[in-house]
């Protein structure tokens, strides 16, 4: 029999915010441990939180980014539950009326991924086990979170990735979380369940926590699907559970049985009032939005005629996006631009983290003065090359480096002369060229083009070598 794999993710992101979701204390990764907390964080008696105002607007624009209704009436829950990094035995979440419902996210096959609702609610603290004993940060205790819940709408480990990434890419592009998954910033509960392929009801699910690799998800739905499927076959139940995935044995292993939203007690948060979102506000996130990625892709391929492959990567981060748009508006080859970034430029950015925050010495203004140059034929591409290098070395533009004898160009009288000189200093290759060896006119080519410092056209040039050669 075949099964088919049916997945649901719960997606937490922590939101960039400066400051946690019910105090002042720094959200900033890192620090020493139980550094970045306070009397609210870690929920002593007396203490009141108060709702940052920021986690509401980046959770409404994460909700406008992927396509759901915006509740003008939601409040905030306590989730009851005892855990050693939730001090106060209870998390302030959202449960039956959440900031924003019934979205989706198209992947590139046309489907559309339902999310059944976008919710805020604070992190818990960290676990640290060292040498069989247990010890506890709460630094990351009370830095807002949305949790993305989607429908079990994901039928591959591919479409599970690609959903990911489109979402990671959303995310930041909008500017409302880093989604740094070694950094724990976006990490994903994966539901799987199977069935018999063509049946309607679903299976039975199991809960895999907290994974924050790509390689790691697709190994651990892989792994589950086979325990599933093996125990189905073998007459035995699958059970409702929540399990991990450990790395070192690739396999997924239970860790407690699975709740259902009646075991945490859910009930209204005494101390937090309604939260409205008023039409006006929605509208004024609603225009500060940026441009929606998907369509800038396709704005890319159509107004500057990039391959598609390239629009991509240029999107990717919104900085690298908006850089190049400075850079390539108003030349005649933009794709001289996506070049620039995409070859010298990336060489030089080793990370994803330095690609996000993209500091560059050259300005986009800088660019684009050079790729003028070229446009109106005063450069070649390899002088723009070795240019742009000087550029990023010094952050200086391109006049500190091309002299007027750069810029001038050369007569036709003075390139002839040098290619007859390239000639009498390279007659084998001449030769060879008579002989019908074609390849052996770059050979005087390549003399030429370092005599004019590149200033020279190749192909009228190579045309005008052909010419003396053969008379």
């Amino acid at each position: 029999m075949n099964y088919e794999l049916v997945c649901g993710l719960e997606t937490h992101v922590e939101l960039s915010t400066k400051t946690k979701i019910f105090c002042s204390c720094s959200t900033k990764f890192g620090g020493e441990p139980n550094t970045h907390c306070c009397p609210i964080c870690i929920g002593l008696p007396g203490t009141l939180p108060k709702l940052n105002k920021a986690v509401v607007e980046y959770a409404v624009m994460a909700g406008l980014a992927t396509n759901c209704k915006i509740s003008p009436v939601s409040k905030m829950d306590r989730k009851n539950y005892v855990y050693p990094d939730l001090s106060k035995a209870y998390q302030i979440s959202q449960y039956d009326m959440p900031l924003c419902r019934n979205g989706w996210v198209e992947l590139s096959s046309g489907r559309r991924i339902r999310l059944n609702r976008i919710h805020i609610e604070e992190d818990a603290g960290k676990l640290v086990h060292d040498r069989g004993n247990t010890f506890v940060d709460y630094n990351r205790g009370g830095v807002p979170l949305i949790e993305i819940v989607t429908e079990p709408d994901l039928r591959s480990i591919a479409e599970v990735q690609e959903y990911v990434e489109k979402l990671q890419m959303i995310l930041r592009y909008i500017g409302v979380s880093d989604c740094k998954m070694q950094e724990g910033s976006l990490r994903c509960d994966v539901n799987v369940s199977v069935r018999p392929a063509g049946q309607e009801p679903f299976g039975t699910r199991a809960e895999i926590k907290n994974m924050n690799s790509f390689a790691h998800m697709a190994k651990a739905i892989e792994y589950e699907y086979d325990r599933q499927v093996d125990l189905l076959m073998s007459g035995e139940k699958v059970v409702q559970e929540t399990r991990r995935y450990d790395e070192s044995s690739g396999c997924t292993e239970g860790m407690r049985g699975k709740e259902d939203a009646d075991d945490y007690r859910y009930f209204r948060e005494p101390d937090l009032v309604t939260i409205l979102v008023s039409d006006e506000m929605r509208e004024t996130i609603q225009k500060r939005m940026p441009e929606d990625p998907q369509k800038r892709i396709q704005r890319f391929l159509s107004e500057y005629q990039l391959p598609e492959a390239d629009a991509r990567l240029l999107i990717e981060h919104r900085r690298i996006a908006d850089y190049f748009e400075a850079a390539a508006k108003g030349t005649k080859n933009p794709r001289t631009a996506a070049n620039c970034i995409l070859g010298q430029i990336f060489a030089r950015l080793g990370t994803e983290a330095e690609k996000e925050q993209f500091n560059v010495t050259v300005s986009p203004e800088n660019l684009h003065a050079l790729i003028l140059l070229l446009d109106t034929g005063k450069i070649r591409m390899n002088l723009v090359k070795s240019t742009l290098e000087k550029m990023l070395d010094s952050g200086k533009p391109a006049s500190d480096f091309l002299s007027e004898k750069d810029l001038a160009g050369i007569s036709a009288d003075d390139l002839k002369a040098i290619c007859e000189k390239a000639i009498s200093d390279n007659e084998r290759a001449a030769a060879d060229y008579r002989a019908g060896k074609e390849k052996a006119l770059k050979a005087i080519l390549g003399s030429v083009m370092k005599a004019t410092r590149g200033r020279a056209n190749p192909q009228e040039t190579e045309k005008l070598l052909a010419d003396i050669i053969r008379r």
